[in-house]
């Protein structure tokens, strides 16, 4: 078998030589075999090897030599199956048989003449199939490119001169957009060919006014007027009978080998894509992306060094380049601002993934985002969506598949902003703005200019509500998909721009708007430097080092509210919650950690006076919420401006603004007896604190456990990971001895939410630990404990 020569050992496992990558143990070698990365280049490198094995190298030819004279001449020695000709010189061919035998047949003939022309005809060279790695950008190659910039930006007089540097040096020049233009008009042309009254239209980047130097080249392939062009052919010629194959399709077009009205998807860009390779000067590396959201066809351009990208069913990507035409026309602040924050965003690693996928901001959620932000400034910068709907005239009316694109076709329709803010201002701003933003509750809509709640998209039919004006002529839009961040586009408002990013790349963008928003404030980022320091823009440039910063440890495990992953019957419970829905999922959280300690991990709660969480503390906690919810609907945001991030690293330090104060110093929290709800303190929602105690080690050893109960058939559990883990946890009480001083240790819920993302926070504090294990537990937990609240919440609503 091939795969395994693919597999070395090694001292800490094995590599995969295909892959470039390393297993440590055989259980993640094996799910990696059976992996879509090692399937996928295995399959192309066999591809490529039989191509090898099948096929001959022609040279000598000349270029008025068709690919149908090569077949014509090489069909004496065997069926061809392709001929690949080298369309920017025309001076070589690859020759590919279907047997083997025509190779033989073919090498054996002493010397071939064609046309007047002597060729010169060898076997393929075999080449070694090798994964070459996409670029990076690492802190060293993001800090090369900074020092370039650097000098220039140093030394312009404020940091409302130094953006206006970075979009002269980033933006396209004037002989790349005619390069651009020349290219298009040059691809137009040979797909009419093909295609007639077809159109290819540029949208994306190169034609919204924010391109960079090496921004991909978007296109949209319009087939509209084709397939009508083609209805009228089939008619037409039907009745006169000529011109006509037995199929009853034209013969002097490669719409002969296709029917655009019936044709799926896949089979048009797979045909664009040939004609790209054989007709397309210059062109290469063309492929078809058919697992995209939207099916594309890459290509390079060699000549320019430019990568393309070509689409048959994108004509709202095109309207929204229009959309971010008008804002760049009427906004002259805007372009400025989201060069300087794309930048901003790439050198962090927020952005730019090379690959063009990834848990990464693109480009164009990072426009919407910035749009959003001026439309919330005091006074507006930019109207909304809907504002801009208003101002069209009747002639500007546009509807793309369902979905309203009505806005004004010119700049000057739309009223200039009364906002006065300069561009450093705003940039401050828009860090600000974004570092105190409640991703997790909230859908950013740049329609309506506002954060519309989740809660309305819990349920699908609500979401369906909520859009019904926007698709009164496609009634069958699902809702958006929902994710850390949810960002709708303006006018497709079924599609969540952001819905690729992790719970990991949200953290980050928000994290690091908190670190620009404290740079910011300081004098550094105001005023240039009398002595020659870093300031403005470059140090907010400046990228991470490889080494991280030193943390200052928090003893704390947040769970953070993922809408996504909450099922369908909790959706709706909080959906008919509204603005009372952090409350009713931190009780269920609540619920379920005490689930896990109890029932997964055999913890035993201790008596304590301040402890309400107890066999009823669900019940409690409900009572508790019920009596408060009125005024913490009212009160929300003010309780919550007061979490503040006490350091860089942490979202709570070890004395938030906030959280609940010692009963020991003073607190005007009255103690409760058992079962009774505490008195809450100026309306602010503080919540009891658990006092958990461990008697063994259940958390050493979990996955041997594990694995040997799943072989064991017959002692392996029904049902979900609830009872596997709970049957791990019995095995090991009863083969491991109990500690000599039990763990005793404190757990304190606190709910964040409003100017931060929604997330329950438990904060632990060890108050008997003379065996020394509370730190491999409480890292145990890091990982253990959402995993086991998320299934636990799951299990709930099943059984409720």
């Amino acid at each position: 078998m091939e795969s395994k020569s693919d597999i070395k050992s090694t001292p800490r496992g094995f590599h995969c030589t295909l892959c470039n990558v390393n297993l440590p143990n055989e259980p993640s070698l094996d799910q990696h075999v059976k992996g879509r990365k090692h399937q996928t280049l295995s399959t192309v490198r066999n591809t490529r090897k039989s191509q090898e094995q099948h096929s001959v190298f022609v040279s000598g030819i000349k270029r008025d030599i068709s690919q149908t004279d090569l077949t014509e001449y090489f069909q004496q020695f065997g069926t061809v199956s392709d001929v690949i000709m080298d369309k920017d010189k025309g001076v070589f061919a690859i020759v590919q048989f279907c047997e083997t035998d025509s190779i033989q047949a073919t090498l054996s003939c002493v010397e071939h003449q064609m046309k007047g022309l002597k060729l010169r005809v060898k076997p393929r060279e075999k080449k070694e199939f090798k994964l070459i790695p996409k670029k990076k950008n690492d802190s060293h190659n993001l800090q090369q490119v900074l020092n370039r910039l650097k000098p220039e930006l140093s030394q312009q007089p404020c940091v409302n001169a130094q953006m206006q540097y970075v979009v002269e040096r980033c933006e396209l020049g004037e002989n790349e957009k005619k390069a651009r233009g020349l290219l298009v008009q040059l691809l137009q042309e040979v797909f009419v060919e093909f295609f007639p009254d077809s159109q290819i239209m540029p949208f994306g980047s190169s034609v919204n006014t924010f391109g960079i130097h090496s921004c991909d080249l978007d296109l949209f392939l319009d087939l509209e007027n084709t397939k009508v062009f083609q209805a009228r052919a089939k008619s037409t010629t039907g009745q006169a009978g000529e011109g006509m194959s037995d199929d009853g399709h034209s013969e002097d077009s490669i719409l002969s080998d296709i029917d655009l009205s019936s044709a799926s998807p896949d089979e048009v860009l797979e045909l664009v894509a040939t004609i790209l390779r054989r007709c397309v000067p210059s062109v290469h590396k063309v492929n078809v992306v058919s697992s995209a959201r939207l099916p594309v066809v890459k290509f390079h351009h060699r000549e320019l060094n430019l990568q393309g990208d070509i689409t048959i069913n994108n004509r709202l990507a095109v309207r929204n380049t229009r959309f971010l035409q008008l804002c760049s026309g009427m906004e002259g602040r805007l372009r400025p601002l989201v060069y300087t924050v794309r930048y901003w965003a790439k050198q962090k690693q927020l952005a730019g993934n090379p690959s063009g996928a990834g848990p990464l901001l693109n480009n164009y959620a990072l426009s919407l985002l910035i749009i959003f932000y001026l439309q919330n400034c005091e006074p507006p910068v930019v109207p909304t969506v809907d504002q801009l709907k208003d101002m069209a005239c009747e002639e500007e009316e546009c509807v793309i598949e369902g979905w309203n694109c009505t806005f004004p076709s010119q700049p000057i329709a739309v009223p200039p902003s009364k906002n006065t803010q300069d561009l450093c201002t705003l940039l401050a701003g828009f860090f600000s703005f974004y570092a105190k933003f409640d991703f997790a509750s909230s859908v950013i809509s740049v329609r309506e200019g506002r954060a519309l709640p989740i809660t309305d998209f819990l349920c699908q039919n609500k979401g369906e509500e909520t859009m019904q004006e926007e698709q009164a002529t496609k009634p069958h839009h699902t809702g958006p998909r929902l994710g850390p961040l949810n960002l709708l586009d303006p006018f497709e408002l079924s599609h969540n721009v952001a819905g690729n990013l992790n719970e990991r790349s949200q953290r980050s963008f928000q994290k690091e708007c908190l670190e620009a928003e404290k740079y910011c404030r300081s004098l550094q980022y105001q005023r240039k430097s009398t002595k020659g320091k870093s300031w403005g823009l470059v140090r907010l440039f400046t990228p991470h080092g490889d080494v991280p910063c030193a943390k200052t440890e928090q003893l704390t495990i947040s769970i953070p509210f993922k809408s996504a992953s909450l099922p369908e019957v909790l959706r709706k419970q909080l959906h008919t919650a509204g603005d009372g829905f952090r409350l009713l999922w931190f009780q269920k959280v609540c619920s379920a950690v005490e689930g896990v300690f109890q029932s997964v991990l055999g913890c035993h709660l201790a008596p304590s006076a301040d402890t309400v969480f107890g066999e009823d503390s669900a019940v409690d906690v409900a009572e508790e919420m019920e009596s408060t919810s009125a005024s913490f609907n009212t009160s929300t945001n003010d309780s919550c401006e007061s979490f503040e991030y006490p350091d860089e690293t942490s979202p709570l330090g070890t004395t938030a603004v906030g959280s609940k104060r010692p009963l020991s110093s003073g607190s005007d929290v009255s103690v409760s007896p058992q079962g009774k709800k505490p008195r809450l303190a100026r309306g602010k929602p503080e919540f009891p604190q658990w006092i958990w105690v461990q008697k063994h080690i259940v958390w050493a050893g979990r996955r041997k456990v594990k694995r040997e109960l799943i072989k064991d058939t017959d002692s392996r559990p029904e049902g979900s990971c609830m009872e596997l883990e709970s049957q791990v946890t019995a095995h090991m009480v009863e083969k491991e001895p109990a500690l000599k001083d039990p763990l005793k240790f404190k757990v304190q819920p606190q709910m964040v939410g409003g100017t931060e993302s929604t997330k329950a926070v438990l904060k632990f504090e060890p108050s008997n630990d003379k065996a020394g294990v509370f730190r491999d537990f409480f890292h145990f937990l890091e990982a253990f404990l959402p995993k086991m609240v998320e299934t636990l919440l799951e299990k709930e609503v099943g059984s409720g």
